[in-house]
């Protein structure tokens, strides 16, 4: 499986690319006044509105960096009722690949009832890489604030 790695804070972690759309620059955004923590607002692609969650503002609590290296990644989320959505992950150092089995990755044996994004654990030689599991990423209140059904007009 191909994986996508990028940074939270000085830590590595991946993401399976087969839910990734796209690799996106640091594109302008609008943000969305009181909107929960981590959504960092919503952006333009190719004519769609998408809404767009700060990584590590989600994981850290603490704003990513708009450097040069970070990303807007265009995943596939799948919602609770199996329900298809774009939506956008903003990452920092996002600059390389990573090629692994699901063998390679190992519990980490921490159930973190506050991030059930964080999966198992893999390594290289540079150390430890996470894997981050896109469907579990957002809390029932965020989706619903992102994902919320139009209201059909009678």
């Amino acid at each position: 499986m191909l994986f996508l790695v990028f940074q939270l804070g000085g830590h590595r972690f991946a993401l399976d690319a087969a839910q990734v759309i796209r690799v996106l620059p640091l594109v302008e955004h609008r943000p969305l006044p009181q909107a929960p923590p981590g959504v960092a607002g919503v952006f333009d692609h190719r004519g769609t509105p998408v809404p767009l969650i700060d990584l590590s503002m989600i994981a850290l609590g603490v704003e990513s960096s708009p450097r040069m290296s970070t990303r807007i990644l265009l995943v596939d989320y799948r919602g609770g009722g199996g329900e298809s959505h774009p939506l956008g992950l903003l990452a920092e150092r996002t600059t390389e690949t990573l090629r692994r089995g699901e063998s390679d990755f190992t519990e980490t044996g921490v159930a973190l009832p506050g991030a059930p994004f964080l999966g198992p654990v893999t390594r290289d030689a540079r150390g430890m890489i996470q894997r981050v599991e896109i469907n579990a990423l957002l809390s029932d209140n965020i989706r619903d604030v992102l994902f919320r059904q139009p209201l059909e007009v009678s």
